[in-house]
């Protein structure tokens, strides 16, 4: 597991960020790495199965609160690259937490499913990244606000 490049170092050090809890970092690692090796499993390349996954999940657009005469209105924005990426890990894992409905269910199981049906472009965070989207159409008649 230890024979990674930059960026995908970079990907699972995101991953392990993201999880940490209570700073218990060396635990949150073997989580995500029981992970990893339960995705090794499908056969696959698991790095490019995240990447593929993460890139599934990634938002275009954004919906920011600004307020203009006292009143506030959604308007849309692009979502930078660093911030599409982070958002994607934020949601694949709370969709993984969420999916844990009792303690007798794994994390790593959790986390493996989750990131499989991101992978398939469906599951709970692909389902919140297509909310945003559009929620972003939606109020797109407020983009005329969009200074920044």
């Amino acid at each position: 597991m230890g024979d990674f490049d930059g960026d995908q170092k970079e990907l699972i050090n995101k991953l392990v960020n993201f999880r940490m809890k209570d700073g218990k970092r060396t635990r949150v690692r073997a989580i995500v790495y029981t992970t990893l090796k339960r995705l090794a499993r499908t056969k696959r390349d698991v790095i490019k199965l995240m990447v593929d996954a993460v890139d599934n999940i990634k938002p275009i657009c954004d919906v920011v609160k600004v307020r203009v005469g006292g009143t506030f209105y959604d308007v849309p924005g692009i979502v930078t690259r660093n911030r599409q990426q982070t958002l994607a890990i934020r949601w694949i894992l709370g969709a993984a937490f969420k999916r844990r409905i009792s303690y007798r269910i794994s994390l790593e199981k959790c986390s493996f499913d989750e990131i499989l049906d991101a992978y398939r472009k469906k599951g709970i965070s692909r389902k919140r990244r297509d909310l945003l989207h559009v929620q972003a159409s939606t109020n797109r008649a407020f983009a005329r606000f969009r200074w920044w």
